[in-house]
């Protein structure tokens, strides 16, 4: 198959740049040209913005195009102004977001989503994300009727991760001594591996499929005490977990949200998505444990940089104090 991706050479996108090489597609890649990793596959790359015109696809088509970064309905129906006559398929990667935080455990395809924003309304925050992501699913079902695939990822975790929120606890949980830990040890914990994702993702493209999808991962439940044992013994660390309970997590007002990612035993439905539609269909996800294995020895190798999320060691020694202050 002839595929265009939007986006490509990032975390989930590359992962499905490999896997689409691997099984012998011809890629083209449309991207701002800023991030070209030197050990991404041989691939045809359009450089251009798309906030500043798709003019680079003109006269071009493709079997079928994957769209991983449409953040406003504008963008889905420019790009298909722009070739949406000339492609068979279309896949908009959504969100999970596209969903209340409040949404219930054991929540599916079928459960509510948020109401979409005003349409004048493009800047995207915390707030409008996932309304805006819903309005960009209604955009792609009226413009590529039929021949449309919508992918709703949960928390996307794994080697190559630009927003380095599960990077922080595997890293943390695997470099050793004494750790803040956000409680209950129990509190359930979901992410999908990217390169499961993108397996899947080509998968249904491969199949035309034209249906919903929420994905999230791993097979078995997982819960962040696993998560983090899991991480010290891929790091073969000597890490002692202090947990930490959540009313005083929950305390630190929304500054927890950066120092404790991907943190929400407060909302019992949000790492409790029933993936069944998408396993139904072929999603395999990999051992979370592998998952955590491979993102460590990442990590490692790419030297360890500073993190967007999580915790500074001064922060995590000041906030230890403070809860021990709090249990005397």
């Amino acid at each position: 198959m002839k595929i265009l991706t939007i986006g490509g050479t990032r975390f989930f996108g590359r992962a499905f740049v490999e896997e689409a090489t691997r099984r012998d597609h011809e890629l083209s890649v449309f991207h701002r040209g800023e991030s070209e990793p030197e050990d991404l596959p041989d691939v045809e790359h359009l450089h251009g913005d798309r906030k500043a015109g798709m003019e680079i696809l003109g006269g071009r088509s493709w079997d079928a195009v994957l769209d991983t970064c449409a953040f406003v309905p504008r963008e889905v129906r420019e790009l298909a102004d722009a070739i949406g006559d000339r492609i068979g398929h279309y896949t908009l990667v959504s969100s999970l977001s596209v969903h209340p935080d409040d949404l219930p455990v054991g929540a599916t395809e079928d459960t509510p989503t948020h109401q979409p924003p005003d349409p004048d309304t493009e800047e995207v925050t915390d707030e409008t994300y996932g309304p805006l992501k819903v309005a960009c699913e209604d955009e792609a079902a009226a413009v590529f009727a039929g021949r449309l695939l919508v992918i709703r990822p949960g928390y996307i975790v794994g080697p190559h991760d630009p927003t380095d929120r599960f990077t922080y606890w595997v890293r943390r949980a695997a470099a050793g001594g004494e750790m803040l830990a956000a409680g209950p040890p129990d509190a359930s914990i979901q992410g999908i591996d990217a390169r499961d994702l993108g397996t899947f993702v080509l998968d249904r493209i491969e199949a035309s499929d034209a249906d919903t999808y929420g994905v999230v991962g791993p097979a078995e439940p997982a819960t962040m005490a696993g998560v983090l044992e899991s991480a010290r013994s891929a790091g073969d660390a000597d890490t002692t977990f202090v947990w930490a309970d959540q009313d005083f997590v929950l305390g630190l007002g929304d500054r927890h949200e950066t120092w404790f990612p991907i943190w929400h035993p407060h909302l019992p439905g949000f790492h409790a998505y029933d993936a069944g539609k998408a396993t139904t269909a072929g999603l395999r996800p990999r051992p979370f444990d592998e998952t955590i294995a491979n993102t460590v020895a990442w990590d490692r190798e790419r030297g360890s940089p500073p993190l967007k999320a999580g915790m500074t060691p001064e922060k995590e020694r000041e906030l230890l104090s403070d809860w021990r202050a709090r249990e005397e």
